[in-house]
């Protein structure tokens, strides 16, 4: 397979190759033609906010975004705004309703801002529609296509967890900025002088949190029906603190472009992370988005320039000689990831870098990773207590522990 196969049309675009990827995500060669349903990538991560104008604002203000493209009144959308953003490779698009009577503002009304739509790009919609279809799938949206004056999209969706669905996407007959409808646009949004020109690069994983006892319906959803693979399980201690507790596997299409971590609620004394998630955002859904990133040093300060906060990190997490001991020599001294907060891991394969914000709307539930990695495919295993800790200061604070 040639790198022009390899690499698809936002990473071209975005000026990354092959090598770039293999450490930014983790990607491994795969042939899609054993695939039952070929999954090639990413297409969009789609939001559904409550004021799609200030969150496009907040995404370029604060993450570095770039507004391509636009739908909205202006062009004969009288149902919502669409802003579609982009960094690197990695697309959000962000919708809100225009119209109260929209189904987006019910859907803001039951879940608060979050992500309705994990569109994925594949080479052959009805191939993977047909093959979903078989395996029991619920089919939201038939095949259609769609086009304009910059050619054809072929789509489809099917539902997966909570009212969250996946788009199947194939743009290869269309050359406009995002799809039928929308308009290119560009921001009069200014970065600071000596910005840098995107913060991340990719999107990672998307992690999904389901209900007590439905992890593993998902898990065989996933492998079922759309022929992922299982990479990981956490289950027990290496999940856990003394309060509360969750149970985890993560799933992954053939490459490994596309990972999705799988979270449900175990017992514990308090109140779960996870839990708290499920009532907030009535049901399940979407949790957070890892972004991944070739400077999580830089990024993080850009951020938190921004006014992006950040889960602290004790400075006992930093002082432990057996940490210290376990992720050997990183790219940067301890102190200045300790400064930021900013977590190690190590595995076999190599280490990686993460750190996480907190909840970034209103309600307790979406927020976001970010993550640099150096050979490890992991998830960082070594750093879930730690995490968890923290997450649980934040719930105790907002009175939901």
């Amino acid at each position: 397979m040639s790198l022009d196969q390899i690499l698809n049309d936002e990473e071209r675009l975005a000026e990354l190759d092959l090598d770039q990827l293999k450490q930014l995500v983790g990607l491994v060669e795969h042939d899609d033609s054993t695939d039952p349903f070929p999954v090639s990538g990413w297409d969009a991560l789609v939001w559904t906010v409550g004021n799609a104008v200030q969150t496009a604002h907040f995404f370029q203000s604060a993450f570095g975004m770039e507004l391509v493209a636009y739908s909205g009144p202006e062009n004969g959308n009288r149902h919502h705004h669409a802003y579609v953003l982009t960094s690197g490779a990695a697309r959000f698009v962000i919708q809100g309703a225009y119209d109260p009577a929209s189904p987006l503002a019910d859907h803001h009304r039951t879940h608060g801002d979050g992500i309705a739509d994990i569109a994925l790009t594949v080479p052959d919609v009805d191939r993977c529609i047909e093959h979903a279809r078989r395996q029991g799938a619920t089919i939201v949206e038939e095949p259609h296509d769609v086009s304009d004056e910059h050619g054809t999209v072929r789509r489809a969706a099917i539902a997966a967890y909570g009212d969250t669905i996946h788009s199947l996407v194939d743009r290869s007959r269309y050359s406009g900025p995002y799809l039928p409808g929308f308009v290119e646009k560009r921001s009069t949004f200014v970065k600071r002088p000596g910005a840098a020109k995107r913060l991340f690069q990719a999107v990672d994983h998307v992690v999904g949190n389901v209900e007590l006892g439905n992890m593993d319906q998902w898990v065989d959803f996933y492998n079922r029906v759309m022929g992922f693979t299982n990479m990981a399980e956490f289950i027990g201690e290496d999940i856990a603190t003394d309060y509360s507790a969750l149970m985890s596997k993560v799933v992954a299409n053939g490459n490994h472009r596309v990972k999705f971590p799988l979270n449900e609620p175990a017992l514990g004394k308090k109140k779960s992370q996870i839990d708290e998630y499920l009532e907030f955002y009535c049901g399940p859904g979407a949790q957070h988005v890892a972004l991944a990133t070739n400077d999580i040093i830089a990024t993080v300060d850009a951020m938190t320039a921004e006014g992006v906060e950040f889960l602290s990190t004790p400075d006992s997490y930093y002082e432990d000689p057996e940490l210290r001991g376990r992720i050997g020599t990183v790219r940067a001294p301890i102190e200045e990831l300790q400064r930021r907060g900013i977590l190690v891991d190590r595995d076999e394969d190599g280490y990686l870098l993460q750190i996480f914000t907190k909840p970034t709307g209103d309600r307790p539930t979406v927020f976001f990773e970010l993550i640099e990695r150096h050979g490890s495919l992991g998830f960082g295993k070594g750093n879930f207590k730690a995490l968890f800790e923290a997450i649980e200061r934040e719930q105790e604070r907002r009175g939901n522990f």
